[in-house]
């Protein structure tokens, strides 16, 4: 039995890869999709033995199979973003508190106390449709913060301008959450001096702007809101967990997820660190739904495990939570 205490209280590789291969054998018993997918692959639970030998699933199953590892009834579903016609990945949560403790304890780990800061959100597009898993995360922290001045702004940009200041010279910790072409946006309206701002892009142009390479949008960005770094978040409808960027482009993942880097020709086989290939996730926070995904992001590893998204594979979809192409 995982409990999950087993899997939030993980502090080293070893205990990380024991209770991987615990959560992978669990999924192939209770999750009808998984266990089809590895038979297809002709893979026997008992012969594997790490990390490399677990099959990850195609982030496209979410889109076409209820990909979950119990019986029962989603409290929430979660849904991709994606223009009009495209199918959009479903992700049906039986336990909507495991994604809280994740999402909580995976900001604690590298911000601190979320009571320390103002929390501003600059999500239009997220929040213009429903089912979307980071306005769950991001409403949670606003109330979460205990602080009066956070909350959501659609397009009200010169309010957004006012508080921003307002916040930033009184000393004031101050979170601003937005996706990238929003952001972009408001800088083009007002050139900021940020002194006490954490300015984090959770990625994605909508269709609203050209996609632009990391290096030019955060130059952009660090220019206009007058910051040293722009901080960065790789989540996703199909996951549980978040990596976080504090600059530069590389992410590092709560003790819970994992990253590995698929062969771009061969989907089972690895990479060695610092070459490019397919980023694979392990999410063990994932357990009710399935915690081994192959996404269609390009990244590369580095050798202190923490790692880099580089774009994305050319047959696949733009699609919400997701970083530029290049």
């Amino acid at each position: 039995m995982i409990t999950t205490s087993d899997i939030f209280t993980i502090s080293s590789q070893k205990q990380f890869e024991k209770i991987a291969l615990k959560v992978f054998r669990f999924q192939h018993e209770n999750n009808k999709v998984y266990r089809d997918f590895c038979d297809f692959l002709k893979v026997n639970p008992q012969q594997v033995k790490s990390l490399q030998q677990i099959p990850f699933l195609p982030i496209q199953f979410f889109k076409s199979h209820e990909v979950v590892s119990n019986n029962d009834f989603a409290q929430v579903t979660f849904t991709s973003s994606g223009t009009t016609g495209m199918i959009t990945s479903r992700h049906l949560v039986t336990d909507v508190t495991l994604y809280e403790e994740s999402y909580r304890k995976g900001f604690s780990q590298f911000y601190g106390n979320i009571e320390d800061y103002v929390v501003l959100a600059l999500l239009p597009s997220y929040l213009e449709r429903e089912g979307s898993s980071l306005i769950y995360m991001v409403d949670d922290l606003i109330k979460l913060s205990n602080q009066p001045e956070s909350g959501f702004y659609l397009h009200n940009y010169g309010e957004l301008t006012q508080k921003l200041i307002e916040l930033d010279n009184s000393g004031q910790n101050v979170i601003l959450i937005g996706v990238t072409y929003a952001l972009l946006d408001l800088i083009e309206k007002h050139q900021f001096n940020l002194q006490n701002t954490i300015i984090m892009e959770t990625g994605g142009m909508k269709g609203k702007r050209k996609e632009m390479i990391r290096e030019e949008l955060h130059e952009q960005l660090c220019k206009g809101f007058g910051v040293s770094s722009i901080h960065s978040e790789y989540g996703m409808t199909e996951l549980l967990a978040q990596a976080y960027s504090l600059g530069e482009g590389v992410f590092e993942c709560p003790s819970w997820m994992n990253i590995l880097i698929r062969d771009p020709e061969d989907a089972l086989t690895y990479v060695k660190d610092g070459k490019t290939g397919g980023i694979n996730v392990i999410d063990l926070a994932n357990i009710n739904s399935c915690s081994f995904i192959a996404t269609q992001d390009l990244g590369k590893k580095n050798p202190n495990n923490s790692f880099e998204v580089l774009g994305r594979f050319d047959n696949s979809d733009i699609r919400g939570c997701n970083l530029m192409v290049l």
